[in-house]
């Protein structure tokens, strides 16, 4: 192993503690000095949990000396976005009303990967309740892209994008409602992927839209993606919305001739959309084209009558979801109530900070009385016309390539007065959670500046296998996945 340890990829770690090239202590210990060393000016990590995973790893170890096997992640340090449940871990969501929370039980990916051999290191910050595209919104300190520390690292999952791209874990969790795993890894320049809704369990998972969020994974290569994604993928009986669907196997080195990637090229000249960014939309088709596929120009979905309904579900779901914060189920009792009214009310004020109370607000006058259907029920039906259309598109064509978000990387602060146009970063990424498709974000090119820029694969329900080909076909012609961030651990003499 000539790289120093912090840079391997998971398939790199993990082949390395099976071997006993090194162990699981060595793996965990050198992530650890990496968040010592670089998280003070990334703000990534919540919790740092050293103790946990050098236990952790000397278990792996000790099952290794044993002759038996420490399993296919075995000594591969990971993080947490911060409202995936570790049992014995704070579980803040970002938020002061969960400051103290400790749950009493893991989430069911979290089991997966352990039962693996990987090794939780932390939890990660994130926009609270996952409410948020910048991670400005955590009630803790906003983090910092690790490409440039005056800008966002996108959000919500900010941390876990963050951790990833500067080399302090191989790979890590976060949480996608609405393109929060992936815009934050088209910011942060590397790959993300939201599975198909159902495909990955919920089960730990801190709800904020029921019928939007999925737990997906952050990685730098399409192997490590994969390993981590087949871990933690398949039925769950603990989640209700978990499907019984074959998880297919990733075959990377399959070719792309004849297949049909639909690429709406129209929305490249929509207002707000950097000119960076569909240039390189446009170079990527070239690219795929070059490679075998393809590409057929189509007409989009309305994507401005997407983000309307997503705004509409997401926070009458949330409205819902976060009403048990209430000062007797959770959350800290404010002292000076006088009776449950007032209870509620000031837990709730003390306790949310003003982008969660704003979708309070959006989702609670959406669903009440005489509003229901004007609001929600019309977003439901846009909904399901949004799934029909999808539905025809992937009867033609495999794979829908498209941006990831409108622009780099903005500063940090530059968003916040709008909130509005704080929506609108997330205008591409919205409607494969309405559809509950799976979508990956990978590597496609770099601004002016020298800022990531992302690009987005969609594929049919539960076809994450052509998305992994594809991405992979892609990096093996394009090296972008390969630069790093100014300060990323390479070994001397490696291009950055």
């Amino acid at each position: 192993m000539k790289a120093p340890l912090p840079a391997l990829g998971v398939v790199e770690t993990a082949a390395g503690v099976r071997s006993g090239r090194v162990s699981a202590v060595e793996s965990v210990t050198a992530a650890l000095a990496r968040i010592a060393d670089a998280d003070p000016g990334l703000d990534a990590f919540l919790a740092v949990l050293t103790d946990r995973a050098l236990a952790r790893a000397r278990e792996v170890d000790a099952t290794r000396a044993a002759g038996r096997d420490p399993g296919p992640l075995a000594g591969v340090p990971v993080a947490l976005k911060d409202n995936i449940s570790l049992e014995g871990a704070p579980l803040t969501c970002g938020s002061k009303i969960l400051r103290d929370f400790v749950p009493v039980y893991s989430a069911t990916v979290v089991k997966r990967l352990e039962a693996a051999g990987a090794i939780v290191v932390g939890k990660t910050n994130l926009d609270e309740f996952a409410m948020g595209s910048s991670t400005e919104n955590s009630a803790f300190r906003p983090t910092k892209n690790p490409w440039d520390k005056g800008r966002v690292p996108g959000g919500s999952s900010g941390g876990s994008a963050a951790a990833v791209a500067a080399g302090i874990v191989p790979a890590a969790l976060g949480s996608d409602t609405g393109g929060s795993v992936r815009q934050p890894g088209s910011l942060c320049g590397i790959l993300a992927l939201k599975p198909t809704y159902g495909r990955v369990s919920r089960y730990g998972l801190v709800a904020f839209g029921s019928s939007l969020d999925q737990i997906g994974p952050f990685a730098r290569n399409v192997p490590d993606l994969v390993s981590v994604y087949e871990t933690i993928s398949g039925h769950d009986p603990c989640d209700s919305t978990s499907r019984a669907e074959a998880v297919e196997p990733a075959r990377l080195d399959d070719g792309l001739k004849g297949q049909v990637i639909a690429f709406p090229e129209s929305v490249l000249d929509r207002p707000g959309i950097a000119p960076e960014v569909a240039r390189a939309a446009r170079e990527a088709a070239a690219t795929f084209e070059k490679l075998g596929a393809r590409i057929e120009t189509i007409d989009f979905p309305d994507l401005d009558a997407g983000i309307a309904a997503y705004y509409l579900v997401c926070t009458a779901e949330a409205s819902s979801n976060l009403a048990r914060y209430d000062g007797i189920r959770y959350g800290p009792r404010a002292k000076e109530a006088k009776d449950l009214e007032s209870l509620y009310a000031a837990t709730r004020d003390q306790g949310f900070g003003p982008e969660v109370k704003r979708r309070i607000m959006l989702g609670t006058y959406a669903l009440s009385s005489g509003y229901y259907d004007a609001f929600y029920g019309r977003a439901m039906r846009a909904r399901a016309t949004l799934k029909e259309a999808f539905q025809n598109i992937f009867k033609r064509a495999r794979l829908i390539l498209i941006p990831t978000s409108p622009t780099p990387a903005f500063r940090i602060g530059e968003k916040t007065a709008d909130p509005l146009e704080m929506y609108l970063a997330d205008v591409f990424t919205v409607f494969a959670n309405l559809i509950g498709a799976p979508a990956l974000s990978i590597p496609g090119g770099f601004s002016s500046s020298g800022l990531p820029l992302g690009l987005q694969l969609v594929a049919g329900d539960w076809d994450e296998a052509a998305l992994f080909t594809a991405a992979h076909q892609f990096q093996g012609v394009t090296d972008f996945h390969e630069k790093h961030p100014p300060d990323f651990p390479v070994a001397e003499g490696t291009t950055r």
